[in-house]
């Protein structure tokens, strides 16, 4: 198998669908499906058995989806190796980022990359923190912006980056704000107010989802202070619920990194000490590190390190 027919297997196994499979990797269904029909003659088993919503792999399948994996990150490894030969005059990094984040902090870095070496293209992989952790381990991506500390990496394998924090957006004019108060000058919080979160608690808050990082942490500070919030809804996308707290109509849990996104909101720090997380990055471990990624992580040190 060569690269291009490892990544139709591994498309197969992420989409659990051919035919989203196929819409991935901007082919014919029929063609996906004749290139799957012959690889499983030609090794004398099948890879994938139909189901009601798809398809799902064989054991026989799930060791091919392995191998297609192992093959496709060597071949990334092999192809940074030459690319370092050319000294950064062209080539390809992956980068794995979460969407909400890596919209508020990743243009300007992008940006500045792309000065600094116009012809190295920057692949975004966009997932949560614990998902990156897991395509690091892998080899499938270069490097990664996560929070720290790491759940599956060691400590060793992260840096520290920079500081974000979790605060409350609200609208400009939402009567929460007569509870605010200058955040104190020992405080760690960058945010200029604080409120405490027993003073937000009669008003309506809009909640992301479950499997959200905002949406576990706000019910666990929650839970901390043994407060019941009011919710009507609690499942909704981080930047909606950003979105429709900065104009107002509730009170939503957000990062300060989307600040610039909404000048007309007000940021409130929960607490005096606020609720401050770590961001790091971090390399593939254990593999070979290109030119082009280790230049990425200078870039995103250079623009957004504290």
């Amino acid at each position: 198998m060569g690269i291009r027919e490892m990544n139709y297997i591994i498309a197969i196994a992420e989409e659990g669908s051919i035919s989203k499979a196929a819409e991935r990797l901007f082919m014919a269904q029929s063609s996906l499906s004749q290139y799957l029909s012959s690889l499983e003659h030609e090794v004398g088993s099948k890879l994938f058995v139909r189901t009601s919503t798809g398809v799902r792999p064989t054991e026989s399948g799930r060791l091919m989806i392995d191998y297609a994996y192992r093959e496709r990150s060597e071949y990334h490894r092999l192809r940074d190796q030459i690319q370092d030969v050319e000294a950064l005059k062209g080539g390809r990094v992956i980068m794995g980022i979460s969407t909400f984040r890596g919209t508020f902090l990743l243009p300007p870095v992008l940006g500045e990359f792309r000065r600094l070496y116009p012809d190295v293209h920057v692949e975004i992989v966009e997932a949560n923190s614990m998902a990156l952790e897991g395509m690091l381990r892998a080899g499938t991506i270069d490097l990664a912006l996560i929070i720290l500390p790491a759940h599956i990496l060691k400590p060793e394998d992260t840096e520290f980056l920079m500081h974000d924090e979790i605060c409350i957006i609200a609208g400009k004019t939402h009567p929460v704000l007569k509870f605010s108060r200058p955040s104190p000058p020992h405080s760690k919080s960058r945010i200029p107010n604080c409120i405490n979160l027993e003073d937000t608690i009669a008003f309506e808050y809009l909640l992301s989802d479950y499997d959200t990082i905002l949406g576990r942490e706000g019910r666990r500070i929650f839970r901390e202070h043994g407060l019941i919030p009011v919710v009507h809804n609690e499942k909704l996308s981080a930047f909606f619920a950003a979105s429709l707290g900065a104009a107002g109509l509730g009170l939503a849990f957000t990062y300060y990194c989307a600040r610039n996104a909404y000048p007309e909101a007000v940021f409130l720090s929960l607490g005096e000490e606020g609720a401050i997380i770590d961001l790091g990055v971090c390399l593939a471990p254990g593999r070979y590190h290109s030119k082009a990624a280790l230049a990425l992580r200078e870039t995103l040190f250079s623009v957004l390190g504290d």
